[in-house]
């Protein structure tokens, strides 16, 4: 059976493996609709949906129910390319014929558990994501009108000061400034709370022995090794070379006959792993000197992983001063160094206690 489910109706398309029979109904979204639809037909079933927006409450419903679901990863569904028209009813059938065939790919679901600590991270990373286009409207609007800040690195307590002693001739222009300061205070006060939130789950979880691990390296701290450690999830699934293309970090490739043309990475997979790999990577360049802060992150992980990981700086901070001698574009050199950190990752994640 093959589901196409949305947040309003669900085409439902079921195919007899006996007789070939095919049996299609357009079902409500309410789980005990669809399951009892399900039983309805000749057993045993198997079924397969989309991953998307509905999240995972189905699977886990049909799990419980004692029915076979598969959730397919939908950048993995073979499509035929003559094909021009698309509806809910195909899209259905097309998923029963991929799952009768064992053709599905598909997705790791999470525990309700990871699932929670996932979306805690996403938050923090929409948080992020809303501070900086705050703090560009504030400091665009003081640019339009002449006032720049020269005294010191800005966002920081003295800049704050600054931006609290700002004043503007026409009321009109004070409003928007206020409100624009407004936002980023409270963004970043929303920012604080999520971080604490989740410095608290870090250090007592599913994930904290693998967090401490990946503490080891420099560039991830945390609020970074928690969310690689949740976003990823199990990563016995993987290996050093395959982790690097499950985040689209590995070279696109066009290559037939004697031809082999490689271009940009890919940038496949989770766009949030790939971004903290990529700001970590940049923390190796520096010269390689363990710190306080360092040692005392290693102080929490077991020896093995300290010796693992002070391995693994020095190795990525070789590559850096090889990159540097090449005189390699910087850009192109820390995306070569982020995917080898995902290795490292790796590596630490699945270290033996």
């Amino acid at each position: 059976m093959g589901l196409d489910v949305h947040a309003v109706s669900v085409v439902a398309a079921a195919i007899d493996g006996v007789t070939g029979e095919l049996f299609q109904q357009r079902l409500t979204p309410s789980y005990d609709h669809i399951t009892g639809w399900l039983r309805e037909r000749p057993g045993p079933v198997a079924v397969a949906y989309e991953a998307g927006p509905t999240g995972f409450g189905l699977y886990r419903h049909l799990a419980a129910a004692g029915i076979r679901c598969e959730v397919a990863a939908p950048s993995k569904i073979e499509k035929p390319a003559g094909d021009r028209v698309k509806t809910d009813a195909k899209d259905a059938l097309h998923l029963a014929r991929l799952l009768r065939m064992g053709e599905i790919t598909s997705v790791v679901v999470p525990t309700v558990a990871q699932e929670a600590a996932r979306d805690l991270v996403r938050a923090r990373e929409d948080c992020r994501g809303d501070l900086m286009r705050a703090r560009h409207r504030l400091s665009k609007l003081l640019l339009r009108h002449g006032i720049v800040y020269y005294d010191g690195r800005a966002w920081t307590g003295k800049h704050d000061q600054w931006l609290g002693r700002q004043r503007f001739t026409s009321a009109l222009t004070q409003s928007t400034f206020e409100s624009y300061y407004d936002t980023v205070l409270a963004t970043t006060a929303r920012r604080d709370r999520l971080d604490e939130q989740i410095l608290t789950a870090a250090a007592d979880s599913e994930f904290t022995a693998v967090v401490r691990r990946l503490g080891c390296l420099r560039g991830v701290a945390t609020l970074t090794g928690f969310a690689l450690a949740v976003e990823i999830g199990d990563w016995s699934r993987f290996t050093g070379n395959s982790i690097g293309s499950f985040v689209g970090l590995v070279p696109s490739e066009h290559s037939s006959g004697n031809s082999r043309v490689l271009g940009p990475i890919t940038k496949t997979g989770n766009g949030h792993v790939r971004r903290l790999l990529i700001e970590a990577a940049w923390h190796h360049r520096s010269r390689y000197r363990p710190g306080k802060t360092m040692r005392d992150r290693w102080d929490l992980a077991t020896p093995a992983a300290r010796a693992r990981g002070d391995e693994g700086n020095r190795r990525l901070h070789a590559r850096w001063v090889r990159f540097i001698d090449r005189k390699k574009n910087n850009t192109i050199a820390n995306t070569a160094i982020a995917r080898e950190l995902a290795g490292w990752c790796w590596s630490l994640a699945v270290l033996e206690e």
